[in-house]
């Protein structure tokens, strides 16, 4: 070592700190995964929840797929007295059997306009739904039963039931 503190000879390499692990993280990294376990575990919940509640809505789907099904291969007697029985017990499931049960005519038509944010059952396509009830066999014209049928797959897709959650 050269006594001369300003000679070259003196320089020596940096000594850098060794770099910094990835693991253990830092606790504010184990605050954050725990709220993200969290929030996922209540988002899976709530999901879960939703999900089963609106398998009554998912069934009403199905029993309108086959009614659809059955309309299309010509078969219309019956289909316009099952599609005014899917609606009501839709509408059971979803509401309160006290609400629901009694209502006929234009009380249950204005219902089901209430609770889907439509017009369609009073005023529109599907306005015979309440009479389709008593017809029993009596076919009932396909593009009749189509249009109301389009109206109640709004109307099971989209009415304003009891929040599950």
């Amino acid at each position: 070592m050269n006594p001369d503190p300003a000679s070259l000879e003196n320089l020596r390499d940096l000594v850098l700190p060794a770099p910094v692990p990835w693991w253990p993280p830092a606790p504010g990294w184990w605050i954050l995964a725990a709220g993200l376990a969290a929030a996922a575990v209540v988002a899976g919940s709530r999901a879960w929840w939703r999900y089963r509640a609106n398998a009554y809505r998912r069934e009403a789907w199905r029993q309108l797929d086959g009614i659809e099904r059955r309309i299309d291969a010509g078969l219309c007697a019956g289909a316009a007295t099952d599609l005014a029985a899917v609606l009501k017990r839709t509408a059971l499931a979803a509401f309160p059997r006290a609400e629901v049960a009694s209502l006929t005519g234009p009380a249950w038509l204005g219902f089901l306009d209430r609770t889907g944010r439509t017009k369609a059952f009073t005023e529109g396509a599907a306005r015979w739904v309440g009479r389709w009830a008593f017809v029993g066999d009596q076919p009932v014209p396909a593009p009749h039963l189509k249009a109301a049928l389009r109206e109640a797959r709004a109307w099971v897709r989209a009415h304003d039931g009891p929040d599950p959650c």
